[in-house]
């Protein structure tokens, strides 16, 4: 199973908080569905130098709050708060809803998947080798301080005309176990001769060890301990 499904979906309401946090009813749900993709796809595409591995939508009555991780705050905040407040008014335009922007600064971006897989894109992308790419990937994501990682490219790779899969991976990433907390990262290098693939786990450690593990904990709590067996009369 680990083999097949998504780490991040295997999580989510275990381990792992949901993405966008609302409550709509059948007739409005596949509006706000659509409307969270488009906000999240118009902030990546005018941010993607930024470093955002993560867009998290709350919605209340009368707001949406957009929750936005990045590993260059500066360069969203911009000089006295200017380029938030035009995100917030390109966004309310967007939507026609009244927006809330609040940064979240990625301590660690050397061990967030999604941020390895898009710097392995863009270095793909300007015709750099795979191997070495990969290579030099693992090797920066352990040193960041990652119990393991491990990473799988997909396409024409160096130009071939027939495309295949290439993976490699360095420690442990034990993608069945939900107390591991692995990060998972997806990205498509769109090079001259096809689109490439990138996928990237990173086990960041244990849900109950990191920081902000609050789910984990609760999820540990809620192990209700075993009676010990009455021993049997004869």
């Amino acid at each position: 199973m680990g083999q097949k499904i998504r780490p991040t979906g295997f999580r989510v309401g275990i381990m792992e908080d949901w993405r966008s946090r609302w409550y709509a009813s059948k007739h409005e749900f596949s509006d706000l569905l659509v409307e969270d993709f488009k906000i999240r796809k118009f902030i990546k595409g005018k941010y993607s130098y930024a470093g955002i591995p993560k867009i998290e939508i709350e919605r209340t009555r009368d707001a949406v709050t957009v929750f936005l991780s990045t590993a260059r705050p500066g360069i969203i905040i911009g000089r006295k708060g200017a380029e938030v407040d035009r995100l917030k008014d390109e966004l309310q335009e967007l939507t026609g809803r009244r927006i809330e922007v609040k940064i979240v600064e990625v301590t660690r971006p050397e061990i967030d998947a999604q941020l390895i897989s898009e710097d392995i894109a863009e270095q793909l992308q300007k015709r750099s080798s795979f191997r070495r790419t990969m290579k030099r990937a693992l090797e920066q994501t352990m040193d960041g301080g990652a119990r393991g990682v491990k990473i799988q490219l997909s396409g024409r790779l160096g130009g071939s005309e027939m495309s295949r899969t290439e993976g490699a991976n360095l420690g442990s990433i034990p993608l069945s176990t939900l107390r591991a907390k692995i990060d998972y990262g997806f990205a498509e290098a769109k090079t001259a001769q096809g689109h490439i693939g990138i996928k990237v786990w990173v086990n960041q450690g244990d849900y109950l060890k990191t920081e902000g593990g609050t789910d984990g904990h609760d999820a540990q709590a809620g192990q209700v301990p075993k009676k010990p067996k009455r021993p049997r009369k004869r």
